[in-house]
């Protein structure tokens, strides 16, 4: 039996992250190391997540953290939601992506616009700023002359929604 690739790819893992994360292979762009770096995390590959990090944002690295961290985290899934740049002739480039992950039973969402750089043959790591996305509103906008959700028998605009 095969397994998909952790990264959503779509492919099998034995020919997406892989080939990269046994350093039978480079990364050919920013958002294929991205995606390695992912499924490194779900299997638990800590040198790799070490390896592909610059030199820069090797001094700030722990093995330690991202090892607990990568443990402790069942791993749901990555979505890329933005790429600029980082295709195999360029020297740097951005990807924006969420990681999704529960840890202790409370689903989380990791978002990161991160930054990555060519050395050589190789995609680096240098640095990622989080993003946030706006909250979502699940429940329809109460209308002023409705009746409050509070149940006090008085419409919205003479009690809660003042």
């Amino acid at each position: 039996m095969t397994k998909s690739c952790p990264c959503g790819s779509g492919k099998e893992h034995v020919e997406c992250c892989t080939p990269y994360i046994s350093g039978d292979k480079p990364a050919p762009t920013a958002e294929a190391l991205m995606r390695s770096r992912y499924s490194a995390y779900v299997f638990k590959e800590i040198d790799y997540l070490r390896e592909t990090l610059s030199l820069e944002a090797q001094k700030d690295h722990d093995d330690k953290s991202v090892k607990e961290w990568a443990e402790a985290a069942d791993w749901q899934g990555l979505t890329i939601h933005e790429t600029q740049d980082g295709g195999e002739k360029d020297d740097s480039g951005i990807v924006e992506f969420s990681a999704h992950y529960i840890v202790d039973g409370v689903a989380q969402t990791h978002r990161e616009r991160s930054q990555f750089k060519r050395i050589g043959e190789n995609w680096k790591y240098v640095d990622g700023d989080m993003t946030f996305e706006p909250p979502v509103k699940k429940d329809p906008k109460i209308g002023r002359n409705e009746p409050c959700p509070c149940k006090s028998g008085k419409k919205y605009k003479k009690c809660c929604g003042r």
